[in-house]
């Protein structure tokens, strides 16, 4: 695809997520959940996990937007699952990454949009409207935060490494990814958790960690963020077995995402945990 068609793609993306991003705005509540939100409030997965009318809201416009200009095109959506079509692109949208921290008023949360060819990823935005920061990236073209490129340095030793990390909804992984963590925690510089892998992995590109890791995201989790840490210079990979079968008896894989020279020493740490 001719990099004017990506282009264009692309402002479809960000003018979506910028719109979806202010319908989240006018129902967050910095000081917390309020009788609008609770009122509105359902379990997924599991009883800490929900789902808000602000995610479906959101997710509605998302997708009417996209067919209304690309009717052929399918999406693949958090809430409401899949939407055929016939012209080989699909969408991948989050939303609302980070539903948790909108309920309670935690300023950590996004609207994830991207566009995959059966091949490859083609395209990745991330809005955060808390902090009006739109994370964008093109496959081959750079990544960006508001127009200002993104380009990752060489990453630090692990020892000196601040790394992100986020926690499963299911007991038994979190249990197990608790404990990954114990291992990993003395030989790094420090952990963060702030609970929207969308934003975790813009933050990578954009220097704010030296790297992020997390078993079992979605795809709608990580499918922009990936592309606009390895079009800021990083590298993300898939590293499988690092925890046992989960609750469903599959194996879980887990995303590592990292600085230039990072990614290496950092799997292995992950790797040696006992």
């Amino acid at each position: 695809m001719r990099h004017e068609e990506l282009q264009h793609l692309l402002d479809l993306a960000t003018s979506v997520a910028l719109e979806a991003g202010r319908v989240l705005s006018e129902r967050f509540s910095a000081a917390g959940p309020t009788q609008a939100v609770t009122d509105s409030i359902l379990s997924k997965t599991s009883r800490t996990d929900l789902v808000t009318e602000a995610d479906h809201s959101s997710e509605r416009l998302v997708i009417s937007r996209i067919l209304a200009a690309r009717p052929q095109d399918a999406i693949v959506a958090e809430e409401s699952g899949a939407v055929d079509g016939t012209s080989g692109l699909t969408w991948v949208v989050d939303p609302l990454d980070g539903t948790i921290n909108f309920v309670y008023g935690f300023p950590v949360f996004g609207v994830s949009i991207a566009c995959r060819s059966k091949a490859a990823a083609l395209l990745g935005v991330v809005h955060d409207p808390t902090r009006g920061e739109t994370f964008t990236a093109i496959s081959g073209g750079g990544a960006f935060r508001d127009g200002s490129p993104l380009i990752l340095r060489q990453g630090p030793a692990v020892g000196e490494a601040l790394v992100g990390t986020g926690f499963s909804y299911m007991s038994e992984r979190r249990s197990a990814q608790g404990r990954l963590l114990a291992h990993v925690l003395p030989h790094v510089r420090d952990i963060r958790r702030a609970g929207a892998a969308a934003i975790d992995l813009c933050w990578v590109a954009a220097g704010r960690l030296d790297a992020f890791y997390e078993a079992g995201l979605a795809p709608w989790d990580l499918a922009a963020g990936s592309l606009i840490v390895t079009e800021a210079g990083g590298t993300v990979e898939e590293v499988p077995d690092l925890l046992q079968p989960d609750e469903s008896g599959e194996g879980v894989s887990t995303l590592l995402a990292a600085a230039p020279g990072l990614g290496a020493p950092l799997r292995a740490l992950l790797a040696s945990a006992p």
